[in-house]
């Protein structure tokens, strides 16, 4: 373990995520490691931007070689909502659960107005579930920007399942499975998911 990376996350389980992903060859420290507790700006209008924001936050305040990410959950019947706004999409808390009412509530809403227009014979589009997490990791090392991306398709539950993960894991069923990511263990889904593989392309490149 020679080389030490700040990861611009607060978030337990996504620093575990990361250190499980990355296989002990580096010593990842977190915000609070680093003295940093105020929250980082994240204020772009896409995933890459925030990203960056965050790392060159990081970077400039404490000179080490780091690495953020920012994950954005796209719904095709909410027109790709909620995007950038994934983490706040019920408020500024971020408070999980409610992120998760506030999607399933509004799905419903977008699949009922979807059937009663077809009901009308008004022209609509077809009402999916289909969804994708979409991770994008900025790497500053030694002062140079490099940039991962990852993405993992699925679709959304009607209801919650499991009790694993964070975020919107209870309700994301991702292809190939029939059950949430909640529902999966640490090792399958870090094999999957979209942050995994943003990851696993930074951890090939720091290989090198």
């Amino acid at each position: 373990m020679d080389m030490k990376l700040v990861f611009a996350s607060g978030n337990r389980g996504k620093i575990r995520e990361a250190a499980e992903i990355l296989g002990g060859k580096y010593e990842l420290l977190s915000l609070s490691d680093v003295g940093l507790d105020a929250d980082i700006p994240e204020n772009g209008n896409t995933l890459r931007a925030n990203s960056l924001q965050k790392a060159q936050y990081i970077y400039e305040k404490t000179g080490l070689n780091c690495f953020a990410d920012d994950t954005g959950l796209e719904v095709d019947i909410l027109g790709g909502a909620p995007g950038v706004h994934t983490a706040r999409y019920a408020g500024e808390d971020k408070d999980p659960a409610k992120n998760i009412d506030k999607l399933l509530l509004e799905m419903a809403r977008r699949e009922e107005e979807a059937s009663a227009a077809r009901e009308l014979g008004l022209p609509t589009q077809k009402a999916t579930r289909k969804a994708r997490f979409r991770t994008s990791v900025t790497l500053i090392l030694n002062g140079e920007l490099h940039f991962f991306d990852g993405i993992m398709e699925g679709r959304i539950a009607r209801q919650r399942y499991g009790n694993g993960g964070f975020g919107y894991d209870p309700v994301f069923i991702p292809d190939g499975y029939d059950c949430t990511v909640a529902e999966l263990g640490e090792d399958v889904k870090n094999s999957i998911s979209h942050r995994g593989k943003a990851l696993r392309a930074m951890a090939e490149f720091l290989d090198k």
